[in-house]
């Protein structure tokens, strides 16, 4: 093996002594190029059921590393992971009938949506960037604040919510009526849809959506073209600028909140995980995005107020926005030449995923 795979092996050290955070480096999920618009339904429906890229009993995509914490109420199965594709990409599941949860986390945009701030159901503007989605099945709280968890839960808050702007009780009784759905709900869940089994169904679902094939994991595992001089360069300023203080591991977050100053001169900013918590200290905090997929995902902060990966980077080169909340251990001024700069950003475009999701036929 090359010398570089000390990253790896950093990176299990640190991921071994942190509670609630798992290392990951997954097979490629089975997917691949999606539609924007929902298929049209099939007659005489059979699921596309694909096979897990693990065993269920241990959802571990490589099995050297741990396994992905599932809920003993919603063991994963291949047979749920397609049922909840199907719903992941369903428009009916909205309350206007005009978007999927596909629709806020698009595959051209880093399994975000473009926008400054997602835009829900009847064009509800809402107040914050859609995040990424993947590797979200590694995660143990959801939202910008983590505000909600488990993973079945966020699915069925986004659902009810301003996102989909559903009545899911509505939802699930037409649902029930469209016999494919009837079917797969009955032989998985032994009982028809409701809104509890939707959720955890989409859950289900979501945990396969892992992003482990980008040309730097690719250099990782040994392929010595994946990547430019120039971006091995910039993951050794990636750890000078101490960017893997909050962006490290596998999955490029350390999963915690952090007061980067982004938003807090507005006369009413957003607190974030203060709402939370209602600590002092996690006034204005917002959860580490993963770097994965980072130079497709923008715009960038959870206010989407930062146009390009290029301004997000020279942002946190600054040290961040002063205010009384600074998370001054974690933020500093960092002075680098433009060639380090360049190296940086080019590493950071190494992260970029190929894999993509891909709409499945609906019932």
């Amino acid at each position: 093996m090359p010398e570089h795979t000390h990253f790896w092996e950093e990176s299990m050290k640190r991921y071994r002594t942190r509670p609630r955070l798992f290392v990951l480096l997954c097979s490629v999920v089975f997917l691949a190029a999606a539609c924007t618009t929902t298929p049209e339904p099939s007659a005489g429906f059979q699921p596309e059921v694909l096979p897990l890229p693990a065993e269920a009993s241990d959802y571990a995509p490589i099995s050297s590393y741990a396994a992905m914490e599932i809920p003993a109420d919603n063991p994963i199965t291949a047979e749920k992971v397609a049922l909840g594709r199907q719903l992941f990409f369903d428009q009916r599941l909205s309350g206007d009938g005009e978007r999927s949860c596909y629709g806020c986390h698009e595959n051209d945009k880093g399994l975000s949506d473009g926008r400054t701030t997602a835009l829900g159901a009847f064009d509800k503007v809402l107040s914050r960037n859609s995040p990424t989605l993947w590797n979200i099945g590694y995660h143990a709280e959801y939202y910008w604040d983590g505000r909600s968890k488990p993973l079945a839960s966020q699915a069925l808050a986004a659902w009810r919510g301003g996102n989909m702007g559903a009545d899911p009780d509505e939802v699930v009784t037409e649902l029930n009526g469209i016999e494919g759905y009837q079917d797969q709900f009955q032989a998985i869940f032994n009982e028809d849809a409701t809104p509890e089994n939707v959720s955890k169904a989409l859950a289900a679902y979501m945990r396969t959506i892992i992003s482990s094939n980008t040309p730097w994991d690719r250099w990782q595992a040994g392929d010595e073209s994946a990547v430019s001089d120039s971006a091995k360069r910039g993951y050794e300023v990636f750890e000078k600028a101490e960017c893997n203080n909050c962006h490290d591991g596998v999955l490029f977050t350390d999963l915690q909140y952090h007061n980067v100053g982004i938003g807090m001169d507005a006369e009413e900013p957003d607190l974030g995980r203060h709402k939370v918590t209602e600590e002092d200290s996690d006034r204005g905090a917002f959860k580490t995005p993963t770097l994965r997929d980072v130079s497709q995902s923008g715009p960038y902060f959870h206010n989407g107020s930062v146009a390009t990966l290029e301004e997000a980077v020279d942002f946190m080169l600054d040290g961040g926005q002063d205010n009384p909340f600074l998370d001054r251990e974690n933020l500093k001024e960092v002075d680098l030449s433009d060639a380090e700069r360049e190296d940086l950003l080019e590493f950071l475009r190494s992260l970029d995923e190929s894999v993509e999701l891909k709409a499945p036929p609906l019932p």
